[in-house]
């Protein structure tokens, strides 16, 4: 399998991807916003992009989508409930559906809402596993429900899909959040060395736009994922953002919301 992390390098610090297979050197792009940037590195790896697809229905995910398949004649994939907001859309995908790239990709489609309520996920099959989460999951953080999207369901996302996944399962979000959400991490936590450590790693140039985190760093670095935690609760009740009710999905709740605005 041939994965290519591309940094946009906009204002929004996305990330667009190519995955590939080896042996056919067919590959699909996902949300290629920058689409000259993702045709020069089809080109530059001799892959030939037979499929886009979509994470969910933001035009910074969407935005490429035309030129893409203008230059390749690739055929369009999206969430099936997105398809009356993304034009031109040729299959529309559900929970469950599988996606074959060559002879040695095969991915497997999650419905992932939260951030939105028509988004998805895909987990690459295979020797090694990989998730691309879109605007579900960042590396050290969570995606924002403000347009479109619902807090609980993106608590049930986590909690009853993506924390059953395999631990070293890479993570391959669509955005560069890493240095701010660990900073998010340490103000709730500030005796997180994981979290100090990475985070001065990230202040090094260039650090964050290559980086590749996994579920098993997550889990020691991202605080939606630290929902027990005592020093997280402590500083959410000494906010006056949590009640009494501390269950994980409370503070998840909490967390987001300070997140909002923080």
């Amino acid at each position: 399998m041939i994965i290519r992390q591309i940094y946009t390098y906009n204002n929004y610090r996305n990330f667009n991807y190519l995955i590939g297979c080896l042996k056919t050197r067919e590959a699909i792009a996902v949300d290629p916003l920058a689409y000259n940037l993702c045709l020069d590195e089809a080109k530059k790896n001799e892959l030939n992009i037979i499929a886009v697809i979509n994470t969910h229905e933001h035009l910074d995910h969407t935005g490429g989508n035309d030129k893409i398949i203008k230059h390749t004649g690739a055929k369009l994939y999206a969430h099936h409930n997105a398809k009356k907001v993304i034009k031109d859309v040729d299959i529309g995908l559900k929970a469950g559906d599988t996606i074959k790239i060559g002879s040695t990709v095969n991915i497997d489609i999650l419905d992932t809402p939260g951030h939105t309520m028509s988004h998805l996920c895909l987990l690459v099959r295979g020797k090694e596993e990989a998730l691309f989460c879109g605007d579900t999951l960042f590396n050290a953080g969570v995606g924002n429900c403000h347009n479109g999207g619902n807090p609980l369901s993106l608590y049930n996302t986590f909690y009853k899909q993506l924390i059953k996944l395999d631990k070293k399962t890479k993570i391959y979000p669509g955005h560069d959040y890493l240095s701010n959400n660990l900073e998010f991490t340490l103000s709730l936590e500030p005796n997180n060395k994981n979290a100090f450590d990475l985070l001065q790693e990230a202040k090094k140039e260039n650090f964050s736009t290559s980086f590749v985190s996994s579920f098993e760093l997550e889990l020691k670095v991202n605080t939606f994922f630290r929902l027990k935690e005592k020093s997280i609760l402590e500083s959410l009740k000494s906010k006056n953002v949590l009640s009494k009710n501390d269950s994980p999905k409370e503070v998840f709740l909490a967390l987001r919301e300070l997140r909002n605005n923080w």
